[in-house]
């Protein structure tokens, strides 16, 4: 699973420049960088790699790199997808980074302001601020706190030029995250 998973990096959609101003490899390797920077576990280390898998795996034309018009499903395709593999410490925090951005639009003044414009146009299409009552949902997941800490990095991992490990460095922890059961 996790040598499938980093394949995916090796699409030409991951290589190329989309709404932010930085390529989806770098953009993911950047975020987990940043996880690592900041002592994360290996577990979010994989999730904060790993939460835009679903980009990938969402497009219709990967000839063209067409992406598609509504983003408000990416987080869960590659939840779905990574949970093939990859227990809740991994994947939980992936399902929820785009739920963490709308909560933080609503409880955090200063957030929205900070978002860059994709982010902003993509929050529009993801429902926008939470509500009082979706915000009490949300932080009564147990992986609530991940995901906000995720996201965090996820909104700063847009820097052009940033010097990031290599995607080959991430390959061992991914194995050792998988669950043996579903090893090949």
């Amino acid at each position: 699973m996790s040598a499938d998973v980093l394949s995916l990096f090796d699409r030409s959609l991951a290589r190329t420049r989309y709404s932010e101003s930085i390529t989806q490899l770098d953009h993911a390797l950047q975020c987990a960088g940043l996880a690592v920077e900041a002592g994360a576990d290996d577990a979010l280390v994989a999730a904060a790699l790993l939460h835009d898998i679903g980009h990938l795996l969402t497009v219709p034309d990967a000839v063209t790199g067409h992406r598609p018009i509504d983003d408000r499903v990416h987080e869960s395709v590659g939840a779905v997808h990574l949970s093939r593999g990859f227990g809740a410490e991994v994947t939980r925090p992936v399902a929820l980074h785009v739920a963490a951005k709308r909560y933080l639009c609503a409880v955090d003044d200063g957030y929205a302001a900070s978002l860059s414009p994709a982010s902003v146009h993509s929050l529009a299409l993801q429902g926008g601020p939470m509500t009082p009552s979706q915000c009490a949902a949300f932080r009564s997941d147990p992986a609530a706190e991940a995901a906000v800490a995720l996201r965090r990095w996820d909104d700063l991992a847009k820097v052009p030029g940033a010097e990031v490990a290599p995607l080959e460095s991430y390959a061992a922890l991914l194995d050792r995250l998988e669950r043996p059961a579903r090893r090949r």
